[in-house]
């Protein structure tokens, strides 16, 4: 398997990872310069921070949010942070806004697997799915 600049993913023992983008549904283009917070859920119930990135101007991340030996099972969750991307782009929004914070809770089963949990959004609305 070949990844990134010619890295064999195999041979750096990096074969599962987690990846996103923003897609903004309102103008029909990925969003640029949205916060996304990643945590997971520890066996005493408590969710720890594990980091917070911004997306690119492409609406992803310059690099995966996991992989290799950080990539395990377990339970995660993405915080989206829309109210102050959708503030910045000038969309009318109440105050506070509908959505401000998203949060998605998803699991990771397959530790060699790609999950790639995309948000698409308006102010108003979300959907997400596991991508490819």
């Amino acid at each position: 398997m070949v990844r990134g600049a010619g890295r064999c993913a195999a041979a750096e023992g990096q074969l599962g990872r987690l990846s996103t983008h923003v897609l903004d549904q309102t103008q029909g283009r990925p969003a640029p310069d949205v916060a996304v917070d990643l945590h997971v859920l520890d066996a005493d119930g408590a969710w720890r921070a594990l980091k917070q990135v911004r997306t690119n101007a492409d609406g992803r991340t310059d690099r995966p949010l996991l992989s290799g030996a950080d990539f395990k099972v377990g339970t995660y969750m993405l915080t989206f942070h829309l109210g102050d991307y959708f503030r910045r782009a000038g969309a009318a929004l109440s105050d506070p806004p509908f959505l401000d914070l998203v949060p998605l809770r998803f699991a990771i089963a397959e530790p060699d697997g790609h999950y790639h949990v995309p948000l698409l959004a308006t102010p108003w609305s979300y959907a997400t799915y596991r991508g490819s």
